[in-house]
């Protein structure tokens, strides 16, 4: 046992070596964490105290730096750097700079309430800070990091007056470091009084109101801050964030959630009562009478529609653009301006002034080749930052038939491969309850696509729409850049009838499509933007604009449009020596009584060179103010500023795009058509429309509603007769003549009615017409008097030596042909004698009664003779031969019939009773010995 414990002992004595090791690595670990932990809070000492010598001196440099620019520039308030505006070969234009509307204030002057308004909105820890608000900061901070650029401001009232004062807008982080510095030099050397009094006397406003007391003038009318109500204080409150939006006379609706927004803060911070709030937040907005003068200048609304642009396009604040000395390059035609300017002066143009309100109108010019806007005017009253009724939304109005080719006709065609003759109904027709009416109340039946658009006619227009259907339309006039609301979902949009409505900009900027081959031009007035120290900040870059049309549906809708300026279409005082299309548009006045005049008038137009739009209406229209022009008056004032302005311009035309097919114009309509009842047939006859048409009858009962869709026969002539008509019956005829080359049909003619009279006694129509081989019963053949027949004269058949006719002046291209002395030759030889010189008969035989008198008592409908242009031979002696025995045959010539002429049917048989009647001989032709009418049955 001894000697284990020897040995155990001796091994305690001597480790092993691994053993030895392991226990060392745990003794050195151990001390290098607590070498490790005492340099780490060395290391952190001295970081701080670099740190703090760091802030330090980043303090004082702040300090510093801020100090020296303050004193720099503490009296720099002068706004002394203009903006210039030219045209594109640099001409200047105008200018934009901070005008006069700026009254100082004392602060004593400032209600303590209109101070905490601000102060709750822009800086609620104004009074705790030095200039910099460190939790506002940090927010900022925050959210630019996520955004990955300066999107958060963060400032104090400090600080924006500091940028007010001395910086520009630009958010960089050097920007921001020195408006801080500033900021804290300003707490260093003025009081918080002090701070806040230039502040409320520096911000802009918007409408050019600089300063609390300028804004108080010009939103309230009201000089005497202390008597600013609650509601109006927290409306100025509210603007400095974005003046031009949220101030009440721009955006009533935006400035009123934002004055509510104000009102709460106040509230929350313990300012105001909850009842108070409540109170002030209902109050509606109503804004003072317009104290300025109108602005006598030229080209103001291009001025104030460049400052618009540049602000909403291209972010630039409207403070800056007043003074910060930008050059701004334009697309103004300045000699399209003046005259547009001047014609607008011209009280000749516009209606009589009503009692309270003048007639109110504006226009815009747009350059076909890049949507550059050459012209525009915002009324005809104008005054600085106005109202611009030509582009502004707030300024809209319902376009009415000028807004037709963008939703109905150019969808049409494009969709259904529609062109300008297509013929389309115009017939009073309700969907789903909506029932919409031709202004002159009249329907035509049918009409082509061209003669709706040139009459602007209501009834096809809205047939388009509802076959392409809404979602259709309103997406193609969004390609167009106008979105409907979404309350435009009906029919009544094919009118022109919109929630909202539309500006005249908007108008132009759609219908440049059409002249440019379907692709739409975004308008826009700035080209370049050009800072105070000469470098291009920016430049317009047309936007990507998908094909709005194809090229054929634009070519097709330039040829509609341009029939709407010929002579006899609505925009016919818009036409000038040079290629015009363009459309009309107006609105109905909806006050009782009233509903003959309108509200709104336009006329939207194109050369190849520019676009234009006119508006003309009242503001406000009451039973006071309406308007008593026609369309007539926008079309005029288009072509007086339009031709005007390109006079000297090279005249260049509408080309029709490679690949596209024109197409012909289908023949003229016909509009006198006439239908008698004569000889127990009816008689119809229209005038000619030219030379190769072939006319189509169509024939319906009385009582039904259509005509059928195929026609009762065609005819080469311009007259036909229906021998098919029933006793007691009525008949509507109509006539659409087409083209054979083509296959374009022109309009359906007017519609000509006939009243069949009863039938009459058996014995008084001894030959059925519709059994014309009906056998005779062979007597009265000695020529005496028949007196069965009615008109018949003396000595029926004795008379054939010298009974000539003469000429009859209601058939063209007859000659005399040879009847009876007092017989029934002159009753009946209408109808078959004489010479046609067109594809009618030649010379025409005898009439009932022929040689030797025979006792022929035919009806003789069918006429005999030689055709010049249609192969008719000679026709020999009617029914009834040179004996007279038993001619009483009522055969006829002809058993069958071709394109309006009757295959001869050669020798008649015999009749039943008497000898063998001489049947006529006629060859197969169109208009032969038988009118084409007559053939038919």
């Amino acid at each position: 046992m001894a000697e284990r414990t020897s040995k155990t002992q001796g091994a305690s004595r001597k480790p092993a070596a691994g053993k030895a090791v392991k226990g060392g690595q745990k003794k050195n670990r151990k001390k290098r964490k607590k070498l490790t932990a005492m340099a780490v809070f060395g290391w952190a000492f001295v970081a701080a105290v670099l740190a703090a010598i760091c802030a330090m001196g980043v303090y004082i440099f702040v300090i510093i730096n801020g100090n020296m620019i303050l004193q720099q520039n503490m009296n720099k308030l002068d706004l002394d750097e203009v903006t210039h505006i030219y045209d594109a070969a640099g001409n200047e234009v105008g200018m934009l700079y901070a005008d006069a509307v700026r009254e100082n204030v004392e602060s004593e002057e400032i209600p303590q309430l209109l101070k905490n308004a601000f102060i709750a909105t822009e800086d609620k820890r104004f009074n705790e800070h030095q200039g910099i608000d460190l939790l506002g900061i940090g927010r900022a901070l925050v959210k630019d990091i996520i955004a990955r650029k300066m999107v958060e401001g963060g400032s104090t009232i400090t600080q924006q007056l500091a940028k007010n004062l001395f910086l520009n807008a630009d958010k960089t982080f050097f920007r921001k470091a020195t408006e801080m510095s500033i900021a804290v030099a300003l707490e260093d050397q003025l009081s918080k009084e002090e701070i806040l009094e230039l502040y409320l006397n520096r911000i802009y406003f918007g409408n050019g109101a600089y300063g609390i007391k300028a804004a108080s003038k010009v939103y309230f009318n009201q000089p005497d801050l202390n008597r600013l109500e609650l509601w109006q204080m927290a409306t100025l409150a509210a603007m400095p964030k974005a003046p031009n939006r949220y101030n009440p006379i721009n955006n009533p609706e935006l400035s009123l959630e934002r004055r509510g927004v104000v009102l709460r803060l106040m509230a929350d911070q313990g300012y105001i009562t909850e009842e108070q709030r409540a109170a002030a937040a209902a109050v509606e907005y109503v804004a003072p009478p317009k104290t300025e003068k109108a602005d006598k200048g030229r080209n103001q609304t291009y001025i104030d529609y460049v400052l618009r642009e540049a602000q909403e396009r291209y972010g630039l604040e409207e403070d800056d653009l007043l003074r910060k000395g930008y050059q701004i390059y334009t697309t103004i035609d300045l000699n399209a301006q003046k005259i547009l300017e001047e014609t607008y002066k011209n009280d000749n143009f516009f209606q009589k002034d009503g009692p309270e309100q003048k007639m109110q109108s504006s226009m815009v010019i747009l350059n076909n080749e890049d949507g550059g806007i050459v012209a525009m005017i915002g009324g005809r009253d104008y005054v600085v930052r106005g109202l611009n009724r030509a582009a502004d939304p707030r300024a809209a109005r319902q376009p009415g038939s000028a807004f037709k080719p963008l939703i109905a006709y150019a969808p049409a065609i494009e969709k259904n491969n529609l062109n300008p003759y297509s013929m389309l109904p115009d017939e009073r027709r309700t969907y789903n309850g909506y029932s919409p009416r031709n202004y002159d109340g009249v329907y035509r039946g049918q009409v082509t696509m061209m003669e709706a658009v040139r009459k602007s006619i209501n009834a096809p227009a809205v047939y388009l729409l509802n076959e392409i259907g809404l979602g259709t339309a309103k997406s193609f006039v969004g390609k167009l850049g106008i979105e409907l609301d979404p309350n435009d979902n009906n029919l009544a949009i094919a009118l022109g009838g919109l929630t909202k409505g539309v500006t005249p900009l908007q108008m132009a900027q759609a219908y440049t499509a059409f002249p440019n081959n379907g692709k739409m031009q975004t308008a826009h007035a700035i080209t370049k933007i050009v800072d105070s120290s000469g470098a291009t900040v920016h430049t317009y870059k047309p936007p990507e604009q998908p094909e709005a049309m194809s090229p054929k549906t634009a070519w097709y809708m330039t040829q509609l449009m341009r029939s709407v300026v010929e002579p006899g279409g609505t925009g016919a005082k818009a036409r000038f020596e040079r290629p015009v299309a363009g459309k009309t548009g107006s609105t109905q006045e909806t006050i009782k009584g009233l509903e003959k005049y309108n509200r709104d008038l336009w006329f939207v137009g194109y050369t190849p060179e520019w676009t234009a739009a006119v508006w003309m209406g009242f503001e406000k229209p009451d039973a006071k103010h309406y308007v008593n022009m026609s369309s007539g008056a926008p079309a005029a004032i288009f072509k007086e500023v339009m031709q005007k302005s390109l006079a000297g311009k090279p005249v260049t035309q509408f080309e029709r795009p490679k690949g596209v097919p024109d197409v012909t114009a289908p023949p003229k309509g016909i509009s006198d058509l006439k239908a008698e009842y004569t000889d127990r047939s009816v008689r119809l006859a229209w005038s000619s429309v030219g030379h190769n048409i072939t006319y189509q009858l169509y024939r319906k009962d009385g009582g039904a509603a259509e005509f059928p869709s195929e026609p009762l026969l065609s005819t080469t002539t311009n007259e036909a007769r229906d021998i098919s008509v029933m006793p007691g019956q009525t008949y509507d005829y109509a006539v659409v003549p087409v083209n054979p080359n083509n296959g374009l049909a022109g309009q359906r003619s007017n519609t000509a009615s006939v009243e069949i009279p009863a039938a009459e006694d058996e014995q008084q129509n001894p030959l059925d017409p519709l059994d014309p081989l009906q056998p005779g019963d062979g007597e009265d053949g000695d020529g005496e008097a028949d007196s069965d027949r009615p008109d018949d004269g003396e000595d029926r058949g004795t008379g054939g030596e010298d009974g000539s006719e003469g000429d009859r002046n209601d058939r063209p291209g007859r000659q005399a042909g040879s009847g009876d002395t007092d017989g029934v030759g002159t009753d009946h030889g209408d109808t078959d004698s004489g010479t046609r010189t067109n594809g009618s008969g030649g010379q025409g035989s005898g009439r009932p009664g022929g040689s030797s008198g025979s006792g022929d008592i035919s009806d003789g409908h069918t006429g005999s003779g030689t055709g010049t242009n249609g192969g008719g031979v000679q026709g020999s002696v009617r029914p009834g031969g040179s004996s007279g025995a038993g001619g009483t045959s009522g055969g006829r010539t002809g058993t069958s019939e071709t394109n309006g002429g009757r295959s001869g049917a050669g020798a008649g048989t015999a009749a039943p009773g008497g000898a063998a009647s001489g049947g006529d001989a006629a060859d197969e032709s169109p208009g032969g010995d038988l009118p084409a009418d007559d053939g038919a049955n």
